[in-house]
């Protein structure tokens, strides 16, 4: 029902930025918390960032606030992921996520989100 694909990862040095982006399509966009989540071989899969429906909270893993930035775009059906300052411990794949359910608080757990994209690599170089 739900479909996400993630595109804007690559491989870039220490300090630089990148964009992830996030393209949804069937169901209802608006109404959904969308995320982003990380994941590397052989550990789980990390909450990165969230927004609500409206746009208007967010949240964000100690790790990355104030260096990512997460927005949403309702009418276009696509999440963004600003990620500056890119540290090599950013490195992984990066998925975004569709929270049906708890449209009215933001979850940091992988378990909440029901609909997942595929990922795509952020591989950050020292």
């Amino acid at each position: 029902q739900v479909q996400l694909v993630e595109s804007g990862g690559g491989l870039v040095q220490a300090g630089d930025s990148l964009r992830l982006s996030c393209a949804a399509s069937g169901g209802t966009f608006g109404r959904y918390t969308m995320g982003w989540f990380r994941q590397t071989p052989g550990k789980e899969r990390e909450f990165v960032a969230a927004v609500m429906w409206s746009g208007g909270n967010t949240r964000y893993a100690d790790s990355v606030k104030g260096r990512f930035t997460i927005s949403r775009d309702n009418a276009k059906n696509t999440m963004n992921l600003q990620m500056n300052s890119l540290k090599p411990e950013d490195t992984a794949v990066y998925y975004c996520a569709a929270d049906t359910t708890h449209i009215f608080y933001i979850d940091s757990r992988a378990l909440a989100y029901e609909h997942w994209g595929q990922g795509t690599q952020v591989t950050v170089s020292s």
